[in-house]
C-alpha cells in the first residue's frame, strides 16, 4: 500500500482538515450544555466502539488497500475505541521521560514504523434540516489517514488536537465505512517527546455532527468587568454568511440574564454585546456558571458562560480583584487498564479525589486534554493552565564529548525551538489549543507547551496568542533555555515560571525587582515516598505576594497493570518492563496517588498543608483563626469539630460553629477546654465541609490543625512509667568468651562485647531477638533519595557495622551498667561514626541505652540512625503513642496527628511500587510490639521514631516490584533517633539542611522493657 509520505513533511501538517473553532456540540433544540452527556443530541452521532484493526511492525508490511469496497477484513479483530493499540496486545509499551525513542533526524522518522488500520462498518441516516456532516476525532496519535467509502478524506497529526473533516459528500444514506490508517510516529513526534507511555492509536472518541448547510461555525465569549457589571462580547463567524441568530443568557436558575438578536449582515462574522447588571462572577470555591444558548438556523448551540477576569497588579495575580495562590497539581491522562484513554467517569474520578483534598488548580501537562474535561473544570471549580501539545525535550540529551548539562542547554534550542522550520507547526499546536478550548472560563493562562527552549518558534507562537486572546495569561517555562545568539523577546510572557528551584534561587529572584509574579509550573516531586517539602513551600507562597503558587508535579503514577501476583497484588509494569532498550525506569511512578487512584500519603500530606484555615496563637482559652481560602467566608465554608487528647487518647471532643473570617483575614475563636494538669495534652481542630457540593459531601473533613495545650507537667504518662527508675537486686553477669551474659528473673540476656550490642534478649523464656541486634544507619533509599544515594553507598552506610573497643561493666544501684566505645564503619573506608554507649539492665529486664554519637564530618549527612531488632514473626501486633495513623517524618508529618494507635505490623507498611524505605512514624514517645502473651515496649524521653515491619530494609532496597517482596521470616522493628527528611531531589532541590541528619554529635536516649501482657499498664 502506498500512501503520501506526510508523516516525514514538515510543510504538510494536514490535508482537507476544517479550520479550528470552538469546541460545541449542536442540537435542534435547547438540550442544555450537553457537557458530559452529548449523546442526548439528535446532531451527534458517535462511532466510537467496537471496530476492526490490524496492526503491522512496518508500514512497509501492510500491502492491502484495505479502504477500498470490498475488501474483506482478513486479518482484522475486533477491538475497541478509544483504546491504545499497546492495550490490545499489539507492539510494546514503552516509557522515557527525556530521550525521544528513536534517532534524533528530524523530519525523519523509523523506515519501519509500525501502523494500524483501522475498520467501521456504520449507519447513517440523513437529517433534512441538517444535511451536512463533519466527521470528528478528537484523539489520534501520532497522525492518521482517513478514507470514507473508498475515498480519500484526509490526513492530520498533533494527537491531543481535534481533527474535524467535511464529509457531506462521502455518506451514503445507510451503511458506510470509515478506514483509518494510523502511523506511530511522524514528524510530529520531535515535538511530543512529553514524559509518559508511548501509546499509539485512536484514544478519544470519534463522531459525525449534522449541521444545517449555514450554521455558527465558531463563536468567542470574550466577558468584561468594569463598574459592577459584565459586558460579554460574542464573536460569531458563520459558514455561508451571517444569520438571523438570537443569543440568549440564563442565570444558574434559569432567570433571564441577558439577550440580543443578529438580524444579518455583510460577510461570514459578526460580533454583539450582552450585559449584565450586577453580575455573579465565577471562580473556583464559588464556579457559578450562566447558560448561553444560541439559536439560529433551526440550530441550538448551548454553551456555559463563567463571568471573571485574571489579571497580573504588580506582581500579583488576581483574579476578580482578588489576590490568589495557585494550588495546583499536573495531571497526565493516564490508567492502568485503558493507557491515555481516559473516560468521563475517569476524569470525574480524578477531579472529586483533586476537590476532596484541597486542590484549586489542574495543569494539563502537557497537551490539551479531552474538550469534556474542561467543561468539568468549569462546572467543579478548577483554574487550569491549559499547554499545548509540545514537549520536545530530547536536544538536550544531544550527544556531546564533553557532557556538559550547561553548554548542552545552551544548544537546546538550536535544532526546533530557534529553527524557523518548525514555526508553523509550533503555532499550529499552539492554535488548536486555545481556539478550541477558548470559552473556558476555568482556562486562566495558556502555556506554549513544556521543556522544548525558546526561539523564534515561541516568540511568534506567544505573539500570536496574546493578540488572539489578551484576557488570559501566558505561560512558558523553557524560556530559560536558549543561546547567547541573540536577544530573545519574552514581552508576551506574563508569567517567570520555574521548575523546581531551590529556595536560594527563589530568594535570588524575589531580591531583583522582578516584573513578573513568580509561578512554579512543577515542584515538591510526588515520586514514591514523597514529596517532603510542602510545607516549606507553603509558607514561602504565603510569605510572598510575587509567590502565585504552584502545580505538583504530579497526579497520578503511570504503570501499566499486568494482572495479580499470588498474593493478589496488582502487578504494574513501569519503563524497562516490557523489554525496552530506551527506557526511564520508574521515573514515571512519580504520582500523588496510585494508578488506580488509592491516594499516597503525599496525597493526605498535600490536603492538610492546603486546609482551608489555620489555627495558632492558643491562649487565655483562645485561639487565632486564619482564612486561606481567596473568595468565601470561612463561615460560610465550614464548620469546626475539636478534640482534646490526653497522652493521644481522646477525653474532650465538640463541635462549634465558625466564626465570621473573610477571605484572607483573621478572627479569634473561644473554645471551652478543660485541660488537664498532667499528661500530654494537644487541641486537635477540624475543618468540615458546610454544606455538600457538587464533589464534597457535607462532614469531609477539609483538614485539621494540632496545637499542644501548655499544662502544669506536659509529659506523657505512659511513656514515664517505662522510664521510671526500678528497684530490686542488680541482675548476675557471667562472662563467656565474647559475651556478658546476664541474668535477672525471667530474663536473660547475651551481650556480645564485639559490638557493643545484645545478641539474644530471652524474656519468660521467649527469645525476643531472631537476629543479633544491630545499630541502623541504612534506608532502602526512597525515590527521592536518588541523587544523594550515591554518596550514602559511597560512604559505606548500607553496609557498615559495629564494633567496640572494650567494655566495662559493674552495677550501679539496681542496675547493671555496661560502657563501651565503639564505632561503625564498612569494609574499604574509615569509620563514620564514633559513639561512647551505657547500657543499664534493671532488674525487671529493662534495658536503657544511651549513646553519644561523633559524626565524622567527611562523610555525608546520615539516612538515619537507631537500632534494628529482629523479633520473632509472632509479634505481629503494634502500638504506639506519637504521630499517625499514617506514616509520618521530619518533613512530611502535616497528614498525621499526636495519638494513642494500635495497627498490625501488615497494616503499617506503606505498599508502594517499587519499594523503599516506608511506614516511619516520628514523634513517638513510646512504642509497643506484642505477640499476644509478650510485649516488647521501648520508650524515650526525647521522643523517637518508629517502623515496623515483614520486610528489611535490605529486602525494600533490591525489589524493583512490590509484588516480589516476601515476608522475611522476622518483625524488623526499627528505633531511630531521627531519620533524614524526604524532600524531592528525585527531580527537586536538594533536601533543606534543617532536615538533614548532619549534626557533628547528638545523643540517643532510649529504653526497651519486655513484658508480659497484662502485667504492664500502658
Amino acid at each position: 500500500m502506498t500512501i503520501p509520505r506526510y508523516y516525514e513533511d514538515l510543510g504538510t501538517m494536514h490535508v482537507n482538515t476544517l479550520p479550528d473553532r470552538a469546541y460545541y456540540i449542536p442540537a435542534p433544540q435547547d438540550l442544555g450544555p450537553l457537557a458530559g452527556d452529548r449523546e442526548r443530541s439528535g446532531r451527534f452521532q458517535l462511532l466510537s466502539g467496537v471496530w476492526r484493526f490490524r496492526y503491522c511492525q512496518s508500514i512497509y508490511d501492510f500491502r492491502e488497500k484495505f479502504y477500498e469496497p470490498g475488501f474483506g477484513g482478513e486479518g482484522f479483530s475486533p477491538v475497541k475505541v478509544p483504546g491504545v493499540w499497546q492495550n490490545y496486545g499489539c507492539d510494546t509499551h514503552q516509557y522515557t521521560n527525556i530521550r525521544f525513542p528513536f534517532p534524533f533526524d528530524p523530519p525523519f522518522v523509523p523506515q519501519d514504523n509500525p501502523c494500524g488500520a483501522y475498520l467501521l462498518d456504520f449507519t447513517y441516516r440523513r437529517d433534512a434540516g441538517a444535511p451536512c456532516a463533519f466527521l470528528n476525532f478528537e484523539g489520534v496519535d501520532s497522525c492518521f489517514y482517513v478514507w470514507l467509502n473508498g475515498s480519500f478524506v484526509g490526513y492530520s497529526q498533533v494527537s491531543h488536537a481535534t481533527a474535524e473533516f467535511d464529509v457531506t459528500a462521502l455518506l451514503r444514506e445507510g451503511g458506510n465505512r470509515l478506514a483509518v490508517l494510523v502511523l506511530k510516529w511522524c514528524d510530529g513526534s520531535y515535538l511530543e517527546d512529553q514524559d509518559k507511555f508511548r501509546m499509539s492509536g485512536i484514544f478519544r472518541d470519534v463522531y459525525l455532527l449534522k449541521r444545517p448547510e449555514n450554521h455558527v461555525r465558531d463563536y468567542f465569549v470574550q466577558p468584561t468587568l468594569r463598574d459592577g457589571r459584565a459586558e460579554i462580547g460574542v464573536r460569531l463567524e458563520y459558514a455561508r454568511g451571517v444569520l438571523p441568530t438570537r443569543l440568549t443568557l440564563l442565570d444558574a436558575a434559569g432567570g433571564l440574564a441577558s439577550c440580543a438578536e443578529v438580524i444579518g449582515g455583510e460577510g461570514d462574522g459578526c460580533e454583539t454585546v450582552l450585559t449584565v447588571e450586577q453580575p455573579v462572577l465565577w471562580n473556583p470555591e464559588h464556579p457559578y456558571l450562566y447558560t448561553l444558548r444560541i439559536e439560529s438556523g433551526g440550530e441550538v448551540i448551548t454553551d456555559r458562560v463563567g463571568l471573571r477576569e485574571i489579571r497580573v497588579k504588580g506582581c500579583t495575580v488576581e483574579v476578580n480583584g482578588t489576590a490568589i495562590k495557585f494550588r495546583g497539581v499536573n495531571r497526565h491522562d493516564s490508567d492502568p487498564v485503558t493507557g491515555s484513554a481516559v473516560s468521563v467517569e475517569q476524569m470525574k474520578t480524578d477531579l472529586r479525589l483533586m476537590k476532596r483534598h484541597n486542590f484549586n488548580a489542574i495543569r494539563t501537562s502537557h497537551y490539551p486534554n479531552s474538550p469534556v474535561f474542561y467543561q468539568l473544570c468549569d462546572e467543579y471549580g478548577f483554574f487550569v493552565i491549559s499547554e499545548a501539545d509540545i514537549e520536545c525535550h530530547g536536544p538536550a540529551e544531544l550527544y556531546d564529548d564533553a557532557n556538559d548539562f550547561p553548554a548542552r542547554a545552551a544548544r537546546w534550542n538550536q535544532p526546533v525551538a530557534d529553527n524557523p522550520a518548525f514555526a508553523p507547526a509550533i503555532l499550529d499546536r499552539v492554535k488548536k489549543c486555545v481556539i478550541r478550548e477558548k470559552n473556558r472560563p476555568c482556562i486562566v493562562i495558556w502555556s506554549m507547551g513544556n521543556e522544548s527552549a525558546y526561539g523564534c518558534c515561541f516568540e511568534e507562537a506567544l505573539r500570536w496568542t496574546k493578540g488572539y486572546d489578551p484576557s488570559r495569561l501566558t505561560h512558558y517555562e523553557s524560556a530559560l533555555y536558549h543561546s547567547g545568539a541573540r536577544k530573545y523577546d519574552f514581552s508576551n510572557l506574563d508569567l517567570y515560571s520555574r521548575m523546581y528551584p531551590s529556595f536560594a534561587e527563589i530568594s535570588e529572584y524575589l531580591a531583583n525587582a522582578p516584573d513578573k509574579p513568580f509561578l512554579l509550573c512543577e515542584y515538591c516531586h510526588a515520586m514514591g515516598n514523597g514529596p517532603g517539602d510542602l510545607e516549606d513551600y507553603f509558607q514561602l507562597f504565603h510569605a510572598q505576594k510575587t509567590m502565585c503558587g504552584g502545580f505538583v508535579w504530579e497526579w497520578c503514577d503511570h504503570a501499566v497493570a499486568h494482572g495479580t501476583s499470588r498474593d493478589g497484588k496488582t502487578r504494574y509494569f513501569y519503563g524497562g518492563d516490557h523489554g525496552e532498550t530506551v527506557h526511564d525506569g520508574n521515573f514515571c511512578v512519580d504520582g500523588l496517588v496510585n494508578p488506580d487512584r488509592t491516594p499516597h500519603t503525599g496525597l493526605l500530606e498535600y490536603k492538610n498543608v492546603y486546609r482551608p484555615a489555620r489555627a495558632g496563637g492558643w491562649a487565655d482559652g483562645a485561639l487565632t483563626l486564619h482564612n486561606y481560602l481567596d473568595f468565601t467566608d470561612l463561615r460560610d465554608s465550614v464548620t469546626l469539630r475539636w478534640e482534646v487528647r490526653r497522652d493521644g487518647e481522646v477525653i474532650g471532643s465538640g463541635s462549634v460553629e465558625c466564626p465570621p473570617v473573610p477571605p484572607h483575614g483573621e478572627a479569634p475563636l473561644r473554645l471551652p477546654l478543660d485541660i488537664p494538669e498532667e499528661g500530654k495534652c494537644t487541641l486537635r481542630l477540624c475543618y468540615i465541609q458546610r454544606e455538600a457540593d457538587a464533589l464534597v459531601p457535607a462532614g469531609h473533613e477539609l483538614g485539621f490543625d494540632e496545637l499542644p495545650l501548655p499544662n502544669r507537667t506536659p509529659v506523657n504518662c505512659t511513656a514515664a512509667r517505662l522510664l521510671a527508675p526500678r528497684g530490686g537486686r542488680p541482675a548476675e553477669v557471667s562472662e563467656d568468651g565474647p559475651y556478658l551474659d546476664i541474668a535477672g528473673e525471667g530474663f536473660h540476656y547475651r551481650f556480645d562485647c564485639r559490638t557493643g550490642l545484645f545478641a539474644q534478649m530471652a524474656f519468660g523464656g521467649q527469645q525476643l531477638l531472631d537476629r543479633p541486634m544491630g545499630l541502623n544507619l541504612w534506608r532502602a533509599p526512597t525515590d527521592n533519595d536518588r541523587v544523594i544515594r550515591a554518596a550514602w553507598e559511597r560512604a559505606g552506610y548500607d553496609r557498615a557495622y559495629a564494633r567496640a573497643y572494650g567494655i566495662s561493666y559493674a552495677a550501679e544501684g539496681s542496675a547493671v551498667e555496661i560502657r563501651c566505645p565503639m564505632s561503625m564503619a564498612a569494609d574499604g573506608v574509615q569509620k563514620c561514626l564514633t559513639l561512647d554507649t551505657v547500657w543499664r539492665i534493671f532488674p525487671d529486664g529493662a534495658a536503657e541505652a544511651t549513646l553519644y554519637v561523633r559524626r565524622d564530618l567527611e562523610f555525608p549527612e546520615l539516612p538515619r540512625f537507631g537500632l534494628r531488632l529482629f523479633l520473632p514473626e509472632s509479634f505481629s501486633q503494634a502500638e504506639y503513642c506519637g504521630l499517625g495513623p499514617v506514616e509520618s517524618y521530619a518533613d512530611k508529618r502535616r497528614a498525621a496527628y499526636y495519638g494513642r494507635f494500635r495497627s498490625t505490623v501488615g497494616d503499617l507498611h506503606e505498599d508502594y511500587i517499587r519499594p523503599q524505605e516506608n511506614g516511619s512514624h516520628s514523634g513517638c514517645d513510646w512504642a509497643v510490639l506484642e505477640n499476644g502473651g509478650l510485649g516488647l515496649a521501648a520508650a524515650s524521653p526525647d521522643g523517637f521514631s518508629f517502623s515496623a515491619s515483614p520486610y528489611t530494609q535490605e529486602q525494600l532496597t533490591a525489589a524493583r516490584h512490590n509484588y516480589e517482596l516476601t515476608p522475611c521470616g522476622s518483625t524488623v522493628f526499627c528505633l531511630d533517633y531521627a531519620q533524614a527528611g524526604i524532600g524531592s531531589n528525585s527531580c527537586g532541590p536538594r533536601l533543606l539542611p534543617t532536615y538533614r541528619l548532619d549534626a557533628e554529635r547528638f545523643c540517643f536516649r532510649l529504653r526497651l522493657v519486655p513484658f508480659h501482657k497484662g502485667l504492664l499498664r500502658l
